[in-house]
């Protein structure tokens, strides 16, 4: 029933994830570019329309057949791409499809308003799919009274996990850690641990190391899978195993989970709670989501634009940006006021108008760069209390050789074209500013992250506010004192 429905659509519309078809003589070339035609062209408009006219129809059957062939990525990108009140009816035609990589692959608010449209029912079939790390990702962000209809649903064992999960605090190596992992006593032999493993039939897939733990579930060493396949069996694990290991507890953030991972270049980590005993294992491929999650979000409050999410709802978005154009606002109005207060110098002499704004400009340009620096260098644990000042310093350098040559370049330039004091003077004011900005542009960040807020969020803003004013009462000041417009 569901081919006959499939004929009354184009063959062409309907290209959906399968390998394209190649003749035994087709170069490898040919193949390669064929099927990245077909990467690109997967959820042709023909077939989004084919899936949704079945579902309209309420044939869940031809909905499935649609779209089990996809892959986990396009499964996500389809339900993306419908409205939001449909997504949870497609969610729901498809429950057994909803893996735990499609779930990765969706967009959070996407994610968080398909399962608000699921039965808790529903949520928790597809949460018993789940890693239990994914699992705890689909359910923290149902309000309350809807997570405890979801846990309500799930066995006993799979809720006592999850609620030990959300016990800890969000962006904690508690929320995401991994609880499936590979852990054996220490009094093993290899062969023993090969055994162990090849008879175990609940081990988790995917595992780089086995951590071998005390009598108390202490870690006490990792071994590297390679390691056990190279060794003889009557080899004690004791002898092979590396005693030398990163824990990360429960607590850490995840951003310090991150940064352990690069600065030690682990593949894994043991998770351990208060005691030390091992609860959870944190893999690379975490690590990965977690970096470019930090990186996006920096990025993006940096420039005061919330989320920045195409999916995150319109009051969301204007709550989060119009804050900040209102302080941005204010922060200008403290530049017009110093300009308000040489009026009568600029109305005597046009100039200083026409250059007010390059002495502003670069000084915002150079404290822009110093402060992309220093949240960086916060971010990454490289800017810390105890190198600020050496930092600072080094930064207050960059600024003076900066400063030095664009206001060499600028003062011939205004010197050529209007009076040569007029180009002193704003050669002075523009170092005078980049020597500001790259001290506002560290400390700024500095002073924020001390608060125990996030320097990425406003430091933009303060900034800007500090080079403008600092740029014009520099300038217009010093031009009054030369005596230019008196």
């Amino acid at each position: 029933m569901a081919k006959d429905k499939r004929a009354q659509y184009d063959e062409n519309d309907l290209l959906l994830a399968q390998p394209p078809q190649q003749d035994e003589g087709a170069r490898p070339d040919d193949r390669i570019d064929d099927e990245r035609h077909d990467e690109e062209n997967r959820l042709k408009t023909g077939y989004v329309r084919a899936v949704r006219d079945a579902l309209d129809a309420g044939d869940k059957g031809l909905v499935y057949d649609l779209v089990e062939p996809l892959h986990a990525a396009d499964i996500a990108d389809l339900i993306e791409l419908f409205e939001p009140d449909e997504r949870g009816i497609l969610a729901s035609a498809i429950t057994d499809l909803m893996s735990s990589d499609v779930i990765a692959e969706l967009n959070d608010y996407v994610r968080e308003d398909m399962m608000e449209q699921l039965s808790a029912r529903s949520v928790a079939s597809i949460a018993e799919q789940l890693e239990t790390d994914d699992a705890v990702q689909l359910i923290e962000d149902l309000e309350p009274a809807d997570q405890l209809a979801v846990l309500a649903e799930l066995d006993a064992e799979d809720r006592a996990a999850i609620e030990s999960a959300l016990a800890y605090p969000e962006e904690t190596a508690g929320r995401l850690m991994s609880r499936d992992f590979v852990a054996v006593p220490e009094h093993m032999t290899v062969g023993n641990l090969i055994d162990y493993l090849r008879e175990s039939v609940d081990l988790g897939q995917d595992f780089w190391e086995i951590f071998v733990v005390d009598y108390a579930h202490h870690p006490v060493g990792t071994c590297q899978l390679s390691w056990i396949l190279r060794t003889p069996r009557q080899v004690s694990l004791t002898d092979v195993m590396k005693r030398d290991q990163t824990l990360i507890p429960v607590t850490m953030d995840q951003e310090e989970v991150a940064l352990m991972f690069q600065k030690y270049a682990l593949i894994s980590a043991a998770v351990v709670d208060e005691s030390g005993r091992l609860v959870g294992q944190m893999t690379v491929d975490d690590v990965v989501h977690i970096i470019s999650e930090e990186a996006s979000e920096d990025a993006l409050l940096m420039s005061g634009a919330g989320d920045g999410d195409i999916n995150e709802p319109i009051r969301d978005a204007y709550a989060a940006r119009v804050r900040w154009l209102v302080a941005n606002l204010g922060t200008a109005l403290i530049a017009s006021l110093i300009i308000a207060a040489f009026g009568g110098a600029i109305e005597k002499l046009v100039a200083l108008a026409v250059l007010m704004p390059i002495v502003a400009s670069i000084g915002g340009n150079a404290g822009t760069q110093t402060m992309a620096v220093s949240v960086r260098a916060i971010a990454m644990n490289q800017l810390t209390r105890a190198n600020t000042g050496r930092i600072l310093w080094r930064e207050m350098r960059v600024a003076l050789l900066n400063g030095v040559t664009i206001a060499v370049l600028v003062g011939l330039a205004t010197g050529v074209i209007f009076t040569p004091m007029l180009g002193v003077v704003i050669a002075v004011a523009v170092m005078v500013n980049v020597v500001t900005a790259g001290l506002a542009g560290v400390l700024v960040p500095v002073i924020f992250e001390r608060l125990k807020q996030d320097p990425a969020v406003a430091s933009s803003v303060f900034v800007t506010m500090i080079t403008d004013s600092m740029g014009f009462f520099a300038f217009l000041g010093l031009a009054v004192a030369a005596g230019l417009a008196g």
